[in-house]
């Protein structure tokens, strides 16, 4: 028995950060994933707060999934899903203000984010609490590490950094962490924009398709 649930908890692991990834496979959540990630501490910041919202979400979920009525199942989700948006704005508020402020409208826009509805429905309503933890956990890992990479990827070609700002997410202490990738006297404006997300998103979603029928088969 130990062994099966094991093996499902690893299975659920890798649909979350791989095999079944939100982004790159779902292509949910695209609003805030093509246009908060220009750099990679953007990315990163939202990419967190996704990822606690959704923990939060389908553990709670999952809890009174038995004693929701099904014919109002979908508001009381997204009122709890609000409520854990609610909670990391304010937090966010409180300790990353700078980083808010440039999140803007994208971080209670979580609340609409479909990975999260999308879970919260197919996944928490229908599984006790571990399964739909690790579930929420490994979806916004996976999402997260799409949001970072692209961030990554964007700041380099576009400004020649990496980890820019990242004292906005960590603190003072991080202010002098900026790498300097190249040096230029303008910004790559296409890498930056939304353009060169779309583009960025589409190489990626090839390449986790190449190494799935060459390498991963």
């Amino acid at each position: 028995m130990t062994g099966l649930k094991e093996n499902s908890l690893r299975q659920i692991s890798q649909d979350g950060l791989w095999t079944n990834n939100a982004a790159l496979v779902q292509v949910l959540g695209l609003c805030p994933l093509l246009a908060v990630t220009n750099s990679f501490i953007n990315g990163l910041g939202l990419g967190i707060a996704t990822t606690l919202v959704l923990i939060g979400s389908n553990v709670s979920i999952s809890l009174i999934r038995n004693h929701v009525p099904r014919e109002i199942r979908i508001p009381i989700f997204v009122m709890m899903i609000a409520s854990f948006v609610t909670n990391i704005q304010l937090l966010m508020n409180a300790f990353t203000y700078e980083l808010y402020l440039i999140l803007g409208i994208f971080i209670p826009l979580i609340v609409t984010n479909c990975v999260i509805i999308g879970r919260a429905e197919v996944f928490a309503s229908r599984n006790k609490v571990i399964p739909s933890f690790v579930d929420g956990l490994m979806q916004g890992l996976g999402f997260m590490f799409v949001l970072v990479l692209l961030g990554g990827l964007r700041e380099i070609l576009g400004q020649g950094t990496l980890f820019s700002g990242a004292h906005l997410l960590l603190g003072e202490w991080a202010k002098d962490s900026t790498l300097v990738i190249f040096s230029s006297n303008t910004d790559f404006l296409f890498a930056i924009l939304p353009p060169g997300a779309f583009v960025g998103l589409g190489l990626m979603i090839a390449a986790k398709n190449w190494l799935d029928k060459k390498v991963l088969r």
